[in-house]
C-alpha cells in the first residue's frame, strides 16, 4: 500500500473518533450556553445588597458587616473593571480580584484569608439566586494561614457572646463547654492560661481565679511569672464552676499529679483540644442556630466560628465599652496599655469621645 492509500486507511479509520469528539465538544459547548441562559442578570451592587439583606437573617450584625466590608472591594473592582452584570463573572475574575486586592492594600495573610473566605460564602449565595455558576465558589483559593497569622482582626461580639452562654445556660449547665467559654468571655484570659489553671486555683468561696506560671510542671504563662494574677470572677460563674467540678469534671490528676480544672480521661487538656471546642462552641450549628456557609465536610471550622483570641479581643473590648477603666481592664487581662491600645482596643472614636463626656460629666 503506498503512502497516499496508507493516509486514506487512518483518516478512515480514525473519523469516527474525530466525530465522536466533535460530537462532545459541541455538547460541552450547548450545555455551557445553556447553563449562562439559566443565569439573572443583576449589578454587582445590587447583588451585595441583597446579599446583606439575607444575611441579617441568618448571622450576627458583626458578621454581616465584616462579609459586607470584604464583598463591597469585590464590587468595587466589578465598576472599575466593567463588570456591570455578575453573570459574567469568572473564575479568572476571581483571581485577578485577589491579586488586585494584595497589591492595592498590601494585606497580611489573615486579611487575605477573610477577604477570600467572605467571596466564597457570597459566590455560593449568588449561585443560589442565579447570579453566578454554580461552581463558581469553589474556583475560590482561600489562603492557608499560619499560627502566627492568626492574630487577626476577629472578634466575639458582646451580642453573640451572650446567645452562647443563654444556650449553654438552658441546654448544657456546668459542662465542660459551659465552663470553657463563660471563664474565657468574663475573664479574658488567653487560652494557655485556661490550660494551665487546676481545681484548686479556682477559689469559688472568694470568688475569684488564681492564675500561675508552672513551667516545670508543664504549664507555663505566655509573659511568665509576669502574668500571673488573681482575677474576681462573678458569683454566677463560681457556682457554675463549683457544679462543674462537683458533678462533670473527670476525676483525673495529670502526669505531675496535679487536678487540671479542664481534664480528659487521660489527664490535662492540650491547647489544640481547647482550640477545637471553642471553634465547636462559637459554631451557629452547634446552639441549633442557622449556619449556611458551614461546608459540613469536617474539613476545618466553621465559617461562623471564631478562636479563642477572637474571644479575649470580644472581652478586652467589652470591658472598655462599659466605661471599665484601660488601667483595670490592662491589669486584669495582663496587657500592657501600649498593646491593649494597638491590638485589643475596637472602640470607634466617636465611642471614645462620648465615653470621655459622660465619665466628665460625672465629676
Amino acid at each position: 500500500m503506498g503512502s497516499g492509500g496508507l493516509n486514506s486507511h487512518f483518516a478512515q479509520t480514525l473519523q469516527p473518533d474525530f466525530r465522536e469528539l466533535q460530537r462532545l465538544y459541541r455538547g460541552s459547548t450547548a450545555s455551557m450556553t445553556e447553563d449562562k441562559t439559566h443565569l439573572e442578570p443583576i449589578e454587582p451592587r445590587t447583588a451585595l445588597e441583597l446579599f446583606a439583606d439575607h444575611k441579617r437573617t441568618e448571622v450576627t450584625d458583626s458578621t454581616v458587616a465584616n462579609h459586607t466590608y470584604h464583598v463591597d472591594k469585590l464590587v468595587q473592582w466589578c465598576e472599575q473593571n466593567g463588570v456591570d452584570n455578575l453573570n459574567d463573572l469568572t473564575g479568572r475574575h476571581v483571581q485577578q480580584v485577589r491579586l488586585w486586592r494584595q497589591e492595592a492594600s498590601d494585606i497580611n495573610t489573615m486579611t487575605l484569608n477573610n477577604f477570600m473566605s467572605s467571596l466564597r460564602v457570597f459566590l455560593k449565595w449568588a449561585a443560589s439566586i442565579e447570579a453566578v455558576e454554580q461552581n463558581l465558589f469553589d474556583k475560590v483559593m482561600v489562603p492557608r494561614v499560619s499560627p502566627e497569622d492568626e492574630r487577626s482582626d476577629a472578634m466575639m461580639d458582646a451580642e453573640t457572646a451572650e446567645e452562647i452562654l443563654a444556650y449553654y445556660g438552658a441546654f448544657h449547665y456546668a459542662s465542660f463547654d459551659h465552663v470553657l467559654f463563660s471563664l474565657l468571655w468574663e475573664t479574658g484570659m488567653r487560652i494557655g492560661a485556661a490550660r494551665a489553671l487546676d481545681v484548686s486555683d479556682v477559689d469559688t468561696n472568694l470568688e475569684r481565679v488564681n492564675i500561675h506560671h508552672r513551667p516545670d510542671t508543664g504549664t507555663n504563662l505566655k509573659n511568665g511569672t509576669q502574668g500571673e494574677r488573681p482575677v474576681a470572677i462573678s458569683s454566677e460563674l463560681a457556682k457554675i464552676v463549683d457544679d462543674y467540678v462537683s458533678h462533670v469534671r473527670d476525676d483525673v490528676t495529670d502526669e505531675y499529679g496535679r487536678e487540671p480544672l479542664f481534664a480528659t480521661s487521660h489527664g490535662r487538656m492540650t491547647v489544640d483540644n481547647l482550640r477545637r471546642h471553642i471553634y465547636n462552641i462559637t459554631a451557629p450549628h452547634s446552639r441549633n442556630e442557622p449556619c449556611p456557609d458551614c461546608e459540613g465536610d469536617g474539613g476545618g471550622p466553621c465559617a461562623e466560628s471564631v478562636n479563642p483570641h477572637a474571644i479575649r479581643r470580644g472581652s478586652i473590648t467589652h470591658y472598655l465599652r462599659n466605661d471599665v477603666p484601660p488601667d483595670i481592664v490592662s491589669e486584669r487581662m495582663n496587657v500592657s496599655r501600649k498593646v491593649l491600645t494597638k491590638h485589643y482596643d475596637n472602640r470607634t472614636d466617636d465611642t471614645k469621645v462620648e465615653q470621655r463626656r459622660e465619665f466628665l460629666d460625672k465629676l
